[in-house]
């Protein structure tokens, strides 16, 4: 196998169950996301245009739908790596051997159970990625800062306004920015520069801590919570990354409705239409998308496939959607293959792949300002018993 400067790590085997019903049958890495990707396409396409062509995908929970849109990473160009000596996508689920097997039970363990596959191509370095970040970024900014400072481990960072930081792992440097303390989620942040669970690691160094690591019986196999406070304590060179651009981790109903209306902002720093830097996907093969005249459309991704005959405003429409006369879509994401009926009212609210809402039905905004969810294949009908309510049913029930 040839040597690799760098081989990613991709953590994609999450559940995501503050994603509540989105991820009950799906993988939150593979959730669709900004009218025709998926999430993880947002990091697999910054590693193909970022040079890094030999990724390891880990994968877990509900893995069939992940593992078949990904394939042999052609949509990502990342199929290509495959004739030189072994690059590519990797699927990499947990399996057994001679002495059994086991779950993946931690960031940290995912990676101690693949040392196998990392040490075939012998990196000098390995990225530490996650699969449910939307952002973009071009890795070799940071594996050159890796380089330069002549760390153990470089840790992608951005400053988040104070009253968040209690939500985030952060990073203390000193004035060369060596991180000199890690506060997991801290009622009393220190500063503001949070991780973004990005790291680049010496593989050598990584390869001796999850060793380590994996002995400790107290210890919950985690990067942020074990890896990188044992190679603080064991004074290792740990140097802090500073990023200045959009990211969004979209690991709960309200970020992930955020970062879909985000792209529907004019002029918004996150460019899907830059061709210096394509987000690529799996295209869907469908016809194009029909406007007819009764429809209006303000603010709004409009995928192929889609029939839209009624009002659209500021609103994410993903292929093959139908939306009848006199329906009135407002700041909502509509998953593919959703059938809107006439007079249907739909605001703030997320519908799930494949769902029909029946003609007349009303899904009005929450006075709580929470967000809308319609689980996938559902059927949606007005309320027998209430005249402004509706029911939520499967989609083949009667």
């Amino acid at each position: 196998m040839e040597e690799r400067e760098v081989v990613a790590m991709l953590l994609a085997g999450g559940r995501g169950t503050r994603l509540g019903l989105l991820t009950d049958d799906i993988a939150k890495p593979a959730l669709p996301f900004g009218g025709k990707y998926r999430i993880i396409d947002f990091t697999l396409s910054n590693c193909s245009n970022s040079g890094i062509h030999t990724v390891g995908v880990l994968t877990q929970y509900r893995p069939m739908t992940l593992t078949s849109y990904i394939g042999i990473g052609s949509a990502w160009d990342l199929d290509k790596a495959m004739d030189r000596a072994g690059g590519g996508v990797t699927i990499l689920p947990p399996y057994i051997n001679k002495d059994g097997g086991q779950w993946y039970s931690g960031t940290a363990n995912s990676i101690y159970q693949n040392i196998e596959y990392i040490d075939q191509h012998d990196p000098e370095h390995v990225l530490i990625l996650s699969g449910d970040h939307i952002y973009r970024m071009n890795y070799q900014g940071l594996i050159d800062h890796h380089k330069k400072m002549q760390a153990d481990v470089t840790i992608s960072v951005l400053r988040v306004p104070w009253e968040e930081a209690n939500r985030f792992g952060i990073m203390n440097t000193d004035e060369e920015g060596r991180i000199v303390e890690f506060q997991e989620k801290p009622e009393k942040p220190k500063s503001n520069q949070a991780s973004m669970g990005i790291y680049v690691f010496d593989w050598q160094v990584l390869r001796q801590q999850l060793i380590e690591d994996e002995a400790k019986e107290d210890s919950s196999h985690d990067f942020g919570k074990d890896i990188i406070p044992q190679l603080l304590e064991k004074n290792k060179k740990l140097y802090a990354y500073n990023f200045s651009g959009y990211w969004k981790d979209v690991g709960t109903v309200k970020s992930y409705w955020e970062a879909n209306m985000d792209l529907l902002v004019k002029d918004f720093i996150f460019d899907l239409f830059d061709r210096k830097w394509i987000f690529r996907s799996e295209n869907y093969k469908v016809a194009p998308k029909y406007v007819g005249e009764s429809a209006e459309i303000s603010s709004g991704l409009i995928s192929d496939g889609c029939k839209i005959l009624g009002k659209v405003e500021k609103t994410v429409v993903f292929p093959e959607v139908f939306i009848g006369k006199e329906a009135r879509i407002i700041d909502s994401v509509i998953m593919p293959r959703v059938q809107i009926g006439e007079d249907v009212v739909i605001e703030k609210t997320i519908v799930g792949e494949g769902c029909i809402v029946e003609d007349g039905v009303e899904i009005l905004k929450c006075p709580e300002g929470e967000i809308n969810v319609i689980t996938h294949q559902s059927r949606i009908i007005k309320s027998q018993n209430d005249p402004k309510g509706y029911e939520i049913r499967r989609r083949d029930e009667a």
